[in-house]
């Protein structure tokens, strides 16, 4: 689950920090496609109130993992990181929420 912003021109690295580079860059645009993607699976749980098929250990799991990212990233300085795992914690919860309301 990659957990980078796509474009971080307003997350700026120290002026010392290497460039961003290529796979930087391809993570970043792959972190936000990957939210993007997770959004209709939010919208069908919660305005479908249809959470079948939906794994709660899966998603329990996926908020952990987020906020330990989360965590990681305060810890390191790193914007790119924990900017990036609000956005994943946010979606996460919404499905683990919704999974436990509409079942």
């Amino acid at each position: 689950m990659p957990m980078v912003p796509p474009d971080c021109a307003v997350i700026t690295k120290s002026p010392d920090s290497p460039p961003v580079t290529g796979l930087e860059k391809v993570l970043r645009v792959l972190s936000v496609l990957t939210m993007l993607m997770t959004i209709p699976q939010v919208i069908t749980i919660w305005f479908g109130r249809d959470a079948g098929g939906v794994s709660l250990v899966s998603w329990v799991s996926y908020l952990f993992s987020a906020c330990l990212w989360f965590v990681y990233g305060i810890q390191k300085h790193d914007k790119t990181i924990y900017i990036a795992c609000l956005g994943w914690i946010l979606l996460d919860a919404a499905i683990v929420v919704g999974v436990i309301v509409h079942r």
